[in-house]
């Protein structure tokens, strides 16, 4: 099985992720996926009494920063050893710290991570999610293997960008979606976005689904969203049309 650990100050913050949804019925084996998540609470790692895993930062500054021992105790104590990795855990797990340097989360790269989680024998993923300023320089120096930002704007902690990552990259493994035709033909599989929806009633406020859905003529219905999801994507997010002439 593989496990996604997460090293974070608010564990409870996954708890929606576990019960709810269909990722929550995939985390909890009902739909196929063979992935566990497991958190971590950092606090439980540090020696002081007050439980602070943060200090002022060396040259001044706003803000604390979060203590590179204690993240190491956390990994090592609350990761590598209950997860039996023993000495060389390095070569077993793949250290991530969502953050603004890190490479932006798209369509394209959620797939590739969902196959890694997907394939047998590749590595187990630790998510360290950092709060105030950040996190010293020397713990993502040492044991980070990458970063990832979710988005150019910045969040209180990392605890929302890893349930992002981990909610959108799911998705792709068999077996979680009921139709796998479902995430074929979602926005951004294409460069395109979705095309419209319907469905009952017929009439909403005087507004009719249109005729061509209910013609029961699947290449003209397929002609007609496909139709749909450029002239939508032209209008909300027409760069991703851009992006399609370059490739």
């Amino acid at each position: 099985m593989r496990k996604i650990w997460i090293i974070t100050l608010f564990p409870n913050f996954f708890d929606s992720l576990i019960n709810f949804g269909i990722t929550g019925s995939a985390l909890r084996g009902e739909r196929g996926a063979d992935v566990e998540i497991k958190t971590v609470q950092l606090r439980n790692y540090t020696s002081r009494d007050y439980k602070g895993v943060d200090d002022s930062p060396y040259g001044g500054g706003a803000g604390m920063v979060m203590r590179a021992d204690i993240l190491k105790e956390a990994l090592l104590k609350g990761v590598v050893d209950p997860g039996g990795y023993g000495e060389k855990f390095r070569e077993k797990l793949h250290i991530i710290f969502p953050s603004p340097r890190g490479i932006t989360w798209n369509n394209s790269y959620c797939k590739k991570f969902a196959q890694r989680l997907s394939v047998k024998d590749s590595k187990d993923i630790v998510f360290i999610c950092g709060r105030y300023e950040g996190i010293d320089e020397r713990f993502l120096n040492l044991y980070v293997d990458e970063q990832i930002s979710i988005g150019d704007y910045i969040l209180t902690g990392g605890e929302i960008p890893t349930m992002a990552i981990i909610d959108s990259s799911l998705r792709f493994l068999d077996g979680v979606l009921g139709n796998k035709e479902s995430s074929d033909h979602e926005s951004f599989q294409t460069h395109l976005l979705e095309h419209p929806q319907f469905t009952r009633p017929k009439v909403f406020d005087g507004i009719e689904v249109p005729d061509v859905l209910l013609s029961g003529h699947h290449q003209n219905i397929e002609k007609y969203n496909k139709s749909e999801s450029q002239r939508i994507t032209k209008i909300h997010r027409p760069d991703l049309l851009l992006k399609k002439e370059d490739e």
